[in-house]
């Protein structure tokens, strides 16, 4: 489901950013770590493509592909990064066939990113089956996500546009991790009465 007006702005306002550069990011980073030299990483949902910024810079990562299923999204994010080169792969897409959006192969990444994007897909648990089937064993998955309990507030209902039928909370969206072979153990921490979930999970051998 592509955001709407209200939630596009919000996402792309320096508030948003700040979030996600000084609280996210490190939070993620004490759980994860970062990618080894030359790791190969995906972005669900790149947005404008700050997200993608982050994990070039911040994560590590030597290259990036990145789809959003939102064609002007993508369109800011190749402005946006062109000063990054062959370093960044964009495409427009469905999170839940990355085959096609992407041509991803099995095994072929060292990490994928996901902040904050699959609570808008209805079927989320086909999204994170295509995530364990793009990484590699040992690979990590890096995850920042908004739960049912949020969706349920009177200012989601009323400002933004989600998927009305099969939400999660943060320990659905833990244990279909693990069900699907993505290993969180105790590395993930909810936020604000668990109306957010982050964390990391590396894929099963």
């Amino acid at each position: 489901m592509l955001m709407n007006r209200a939630e596009t702005i919000l996402v792309n306002s320096g508030a948003r950013r700040a979030l996600q550069r000084w609280y996210e990011t490190p939070a993620l980073l004490r759980l994860g770590g970062q990618q080894a030299p030359g790791a190969r990483a995906l972005e669900l949902g790149c947005g404008a493509g700050y997200g993608t910024e982050l994990i070039l810079e911040r994560f590590g990562a030597d290259h990036v592909d990145a789809v959003d299923l939102d064609p002007e999204m993508v369109d800011r994010a190749r402005r946006r990064l062109a000063r990054h080169g062959d370093r960044v792969r964009l495409a427009t897409g469905d999170v839940t066939d990355l085959r096609r959006a992407l041509a991803a192969a099995d095994d072929s990444y060292d990490a994928v990113f996901d902040f904050g994007i699959l609570h808008h897909v209805e079927d989320w648990q086909a999204a994170v089956g295509d995530v364990a089937r793009v990484l590699r064993p040992g690979g990590r998955f890096y995850f920042d996500e908004v739960t049912a309990d949020a969706l349920a507030t009177r200012g989601y209902r009323w400002l933004f546009d989600h998927p009305t039928h099969n939400r999660f909370t943060a320990a659905e969206f833990v244990a279909e991790l693990e069900r699907q072979g993505l290993a969180v153990g105790r590395r993930w921490r909810t936020r604000i009465r668990g109306h957010y979930v982050l964390g990391v999970a590396d894929r099963v051998a």
